[in-house]
């Protein structure tokens, strides 16, 4: 699997790891009780009960294993800059060339996106554009409708 970090609040890994936990101890007795269930249905090549808690177990198997990556390459992010350059926590206030309007993000890490939030992710093409700016500084980003400048109004 990647060795890429992978960036998350304290929250964040706190929430995966109880996931993990739940996924690990008690999904999978779930599943494991359901493929017996439907072994007593008989033949197995037929048996939708059986096809579905196999899909399940993949599913759960993929989950975990996804989840111990994660864990195991999460950095934990700190919430508390005060200027600087924008690193993953930061949160970022910048204005689009010709808008009045300004947008504000936190930069995290890609499992805790979520724009309705107000969370981009590091590797996002605006979070990558705004990686290492400081306040006043000017950058371009690549959208769906072309190439927008920026400028960085403050960074937290």
């Amino acid at each position: 699997m990647s060795e890429e970090k992978e960036y998350l609040s304290q929250e964040k890994f706190n929430e995966l790891k109880k996931e993990l936990s739940y996924l690990k101890s008690v999904r999978r007795k779930e599943i494991a009780e359901q493929l017996d269930f439907a072994k007593a249905f008989g033949d197995l090549k037929e048996n939708a009960e059986y096809h579905e808690a196999r899909q399940s177990q993949g599913e759960a198997e993929d989950r975990i294993a996804k989840l111990e990556e994660m864990l195991k390459q999460a950095v934990i992010i700190k919430e508390n800059h005060k200027g600087g350059p924008v690193t993953v926590g930061s949160k970022v206030t910048f204005q689009k060339s010709g808008d009045k309007a300004e947008q504000c993000y936190q930069i995290v890490g890609s499992e805790e996106a979520n724009t309705k939030e107000g969370k981009i992710s590091n590797k996002s093409p605006i979070g990558k554009a705004l990686m290492g700016k400081l306040k006043g500084d000017k950058f371009e980003c690549k959208t769906p409708t072309g190439i927008v400048e920026c400028t960085v109004i403050n960074v937290e």
